[in-house]
């Protein structure tokens, strides 16, 4: 990606010399291990903090300082990108919100390391990046970038902004009410039902993640050869049924929450190719996701 001269977001909270460790309940260790099996069977791994956090709200934190730990260049790297494309997300969803005749409220990123308190309880970098709605912020433990590399080998400038704006879409889905609306249906639902939503809530981050690249390149001409590939390719990766077969030789279709790979690749690509604020997953056939 062309960011060269682009502006970093004033709305990042830094908080990778903090660690917060819960001191009763479900734990840190709980939540890693819910995370876990979440990921083992193709669950959401955004929403297991907010499946937690009502079981973690009204604990007290203990807050530690971890000293003057000096970043690595590439970690602080890694921090001015992550920032450049949240800016980048904020001039393009306030001009897309204005056409809208919305007003946009960018959400916060947090960078962290580690562990979290958030809005929705104890966050943990194993759940990977996630949004949590409670207070409009997305959560980012730098080191999951790293991890997409080598264990998924999901690597490139373009594929990392693909999640970082994945989290935002959650957040213009908030601001436009589908992520609440979609929230209580599931909960009046059963659990297949329930996920049947949950793949339509993240195919439509996808497609947002992707609207917001088509006008992100329109207004600033960021993306270069190659760039579009890596994106597709981390979509690829990240589907249920590939994270699934991965972890144990196969998939589980009425356990999947983000979509399969091929959902994912083809509502990403729909977002870059056209930018179109009126199409929805919310819409359509389910055998057309």
């Amino acid at each position: 990606m062309r960011l060269d001269g682009r502006r970093e977001s004033n709305n990042v909270d830094d908080r990778r010399r903090m660690t917060g460790g819960a001191k009763a309940g479900l734990g840190l260790g709980g939540i890693v291990i819910i995370a876990l099996i979440t990921f083992m069977t193709g669950g959401n791994l955004g929403d297991v903090v907010q499946n937690v956090g009502s079981q973690m709200m009204n604990q007290s934190q203990n807050v530690t300082e971890q000293g003057d730990r000096e970043f690595t260049q590439e970690e602080q790297e890694l921090a001015k990108f992550s920032s450049q494309i949240l800016a980048g997300t904020e001039d393009v969803w306030t001009k897309v919100f204005q056409e809208m005749g919305r007003t946009y409220r960018p959400p916060k990123m947090v960078l962290y390391t580690g562990s979290v308190q958030t809005g929705c309880g104890q966050g943990s970098a194993q759940v990977g990046p996630f949004y949590c709605s409670a207070d409009q912020s997305l959560y980012i433990d730098l080191s999951f970038f790293t991890t997409m590399k080598k264990q998924l080998g999901a690597d490139g400038d373009f594929a990392y902004a693909y999640v970082i704006a994945h989290e935002v879409g959650h957040h213009v889905e908030y601001l436009l009410g589908i992520l609440d609306q979609a929230h209580e249906a599931m909960g009046r639902t059963n659990q297949t039902e329930a996920n049947k939503i949950s793949v339509r809530l993240e195919l439509l981050a996808d497609y947002y993640a992707g609207v917001w690249a088509h006008h992100d390149n329109a207004m600033f001409g960021s993306l270069e050869e190659g760039d579009i590939e890596e994106a597709i390719r981390c979509a690829q990766v990240i589907g249920d049924n590939y994270l699934q077969e991965k972890a144990r030789g196969y998939s589980q279709p009425e356990t999947f929450t983000h979509g399969t790979s091929k959902q994912r690749m083809k509502w990403l690509k729909k977002g870059l190719e056209t930018g179109d604020m009126s199409v929805t997953t919310f819409n359509v056939r389910e055998s057309d996701l």
